[in-house]
């Protein structure tokens, strides 16, 4: 019987990969049930992440690839079940239900219809405000806010003391495997209605005023250092440390499939730079040290 107690790391990769191998044989097998349960409260209890910081690997971020294997061993394996939360009904995989929390965790959930998958994680001070949503191999760190409306997708990496505005969307990947997910390092301001998805990596202390939508096909134009930031193959779309991100507009190539384009007063959404974050930008939000 495997005992996540004393398993290491290297000895739950082992099994979880052999599981996941095994493909169809899987389902039904014991072993395969512990072994995805060990990674099940591991991944809860914060001990191993989908995505960690990593000095030695590039844009300081390791993709942990057999952690998301054993997320999707967890589906293959799972059976349909009727599940119940208060006066609140779901039907889904019985490897899945929602995570229950205690006072003593130090984490408040905020009446009102908000739901944590189990196989995610949540620091103490987390404060999530209804109706929120964090998915399975999701990272949230301390002393950040999930507002209401807001998602935070399955493996994305929340940093300390981030505050994720009303409706923000945080996207979530399992697979590729290999794919990076949503980065949102610390003390990062994401404003509401924004999107942030396809493995975009949000540096320490960057700003993204309501209604910025950042993905690997969106450039990001710096005024402040006369730059156009890209994604590529190889490359997550990243956004600098301190960056303060507004929604903007650019005009429409002049090719001659968009010959109509400047009659038509036609333009493009385009991210901007338009500052770097300072004392004045710090003020504008100290009122989210009232509400932790």
């Amino acid at each position: 019987m495997i005992n996540s107690n004393t398993m290491t790391t290297q000895q739950l990769q082992e099994e979880i990969e052999r599981h996941f191998a095994s493909g169809s044989a899987a389902v039904g097998h014991g072993e395969t049930m512990e072994a995805f349960l060990a990674l099940r409260t591991a991944l809860e209890n914060g001990e191993i992440r989908a995505a960690e910081p990593s000095d030695a690997d590039s844009y300081g971020w390791r993709v942990n690839a057999w952690v998301k294997r054993g997320i999707l061993l967890g589906f293959r394996i799972g059976a349909l079940e009727e599940m119940a939360s208060g006066a609140l009904s779901f039907v889904d995989k019985h490897t899945y239900p929602a995570r229950q929390f205690t006072a003593g965790e130090g984490i408040r959930v905020v009446p009102g219809g908000s739901s944590v998958r189990s196989g995610a994680f949540l620091a103490r001070s987390v404060v999530c405000m209804p109706p929120m949503y964090v998915n399975v191999g999701a990272y949230v760190d301390e002393g950040t806010m999930v507002d209401s409306h807001a998602l935070v997708g399955s493996c994305a990496q929340i940093g300390k003391r981030v505050h994720l505005s009303a409706a923000a969307q945080i996207g979530g990947v399992l697979e590729p495997v290999n794919a990076n997910p949503v980065v949102v390092e610390d003390d990062v301001l994401v404003g509401g209605n924004c999107g942030v998805y396809e493995g975009t990596i949000v540096r320490k202390g960057a700003v993204l005023a309501s209604g910025t939508i950042l993905t690997r096909g969106t450039p990001i134009f710096d005024l402040v250092n006369g730059e156009v930031i890209r994604a590529s193959n190889e490359r997550p779309l990243i956004v600098p440390s301190n960056a303060v991100v507004v929604p903007g507009s650019r005009a429409v190539n002049k090719k001659k499939s968009h010959a109509n384009a400047a009659e038509w007063g036609v333009s493009l959404y385009a991210p901007v730079i338009v500052k770097y974050r300072d004392e004045k930008t710090d003020l504008s939000t100290t009122l989210e040290d009232l509400l932790r």
